[in-house]
Parts: structure tokens; sequence; C-alpha cells
């Protein structure tokens, strides 16, 4: 049995979240990235949403793709309790650790649950599938994981930059751990947006569009993975 002092140097750094976000995204670069997190959905990630859909976004931080996405109804959890200060007013938010939804919500209840820059702060490949196998208890048969995140294999300079990225992943390793938590796999698109909203990504809408437009950028640029699993019956 672990002692209290191991939990508590465990989740030092989950707790410090809140604290951590406000140093690396200061108000300037949180309204730039909501405004590409507005073309992100609406010109790319919607294909992959039913209109009608039950949508959750794990990990949502700063609920940029809640907030831009349609749905019959919209959740967010995240354990930054800022969260709630940034959903819009019909999203609603639940402050739980990823791999505790089924103390949450219903099995088979959501029709799409989509997360991104996550997996890498797993602190280790077992608690990753621990949450991969709470998604898939909660998704409806048949439903779709979309997951997006940094690909270490393009990205390797930089991966570590950030004080809480702890799981080096690419999307072969996601693949698998998807498969071993009952999921078929849809698409993989090994390389799709560059790395970080901070300085690689433009923050001007039309150019965003330009590059989601022309997929020979994303050969050149693209640092991070996206995936589509769906969930086996």
């Amino acid at each position: 049995m672990r002692s209290q002092a191991h939990i508590n140097r465990q989740d030092r750094l989950e707790s410090s979240v809140a604290l951590l976000y406000r140093h690396r995204f200061p108000k300037e670069i949180l309204e730039s990235r909501q405004a590409v997190w507005r073309v992100l959905c609406r010109s790319w990630l919607s294909r992959y949403i039913p209109p009608k859909a039950r949508v959750l976004e794990v990990a949502a931080g700063y609920c940029e793709f809640i907030n831009n996405v349609i749905g019959v109804e919209r959740v967010a959890v995240d354990l930054n309790p800022d969260a709630r200060k940034y959903a819009a007013p019909d999203v609603k938010v639940h402050e739980v650790a990823a791999e505790c939804l089924a103390q949450v919500f219903s099995p088979n209840y959501f029709d799409v649950v989509f997360m991104s820059n996550f997996l890498e702060h797993c602190r280790s490949r077992e608690h990753m599938l621990e949450v991969l196998l709470a998604v898939a208890t909660v998704l409806k048969p048949e439903g779709s994981a979309l997951i997006l995140g940094p690909n270490f294999r393009y990205c390797y300079r930089q991966y570590f930059d950030f004080f809480d990225h702890r799981l080096p992943l690419t999307e072969k390793a996601v693949v698998e751990a998807l498969q071993l938590a009952g999921f078929e796999i849809k698409l993989v698109q090994p390389r799709t947006l560059p790395f970080s909203f901070k300085s690689e990504l433009p923050h001007w809408t039309w150019l965003v569009q330009l590059y989601l437009r022309l997929p020979l950028f994303w050969s050149l640029f693209g640092k991070q993975f996206f995936i589509v699993g769906v969930k086996v019956v």
C-alpha cells in the first residue's frame, strides 16, 4: 500500500496545473488560441462530430475545443479549476481525473470523446491505458475517440521544454494503446498541426484556414498526430 507522503509527491504537479498554465499562457496567448481553435473546429474537427452528438472533452483546459463544437450536449472534464471560468454557459464542467470518468458519467453515454495534448502528461503508460479504458467505458458502441497530440518523432528537440510532459509518444504507440482499450482504428495522421501554439502555429485565422486546406504543409510543418478510434461493439 502506498503511503500518503508518496501520493502527495505524485500529485503535487497535478495540483499545480492552474499556476503552471497561468505562466505558460498569458492573456494575449489565450486570445489567439481561442481564435485558432474556432477555425480548427469549424474547418477540420467538425467533420468527425455528428451535429446531434453528445461530446466530451477530456483535459479541456481553457475549453477552446468544447466551446466551439456543435452538439446536443457538451461536457468538459479537467483537474484545473480554471476550466470553469472559460467554459461557455451551456458547457457542463466536471473537476475530475480522466481515469475516473465512470464515477461521473453513465456507461455508453457519449458519442464523441476528444482530447488534445493530454496523454503525454500521464504519469505512466499504465495510467495512459487507464484513461483510454475510462474513455471506452463512457463512449457508446461505435462512438469515436478523437486524439490530437505531439508526435515525439517530429518534435523531440522541443518535447520536454514543457515541465509537465512525461511520456514520449508517437502515433504508433497511441494506436497500440487504443487497440488494447478496445478501439478499432479508423484514421491515423502522423503529422497535422505544428507543435506549439506559442510560436509555430499561425495566429491569423485566414492563414490557419489556408494551412488546413493544404495537406502538403502538414507534411512539412506538422508535428502533432491525429487519431480516430471507434469503440468496438
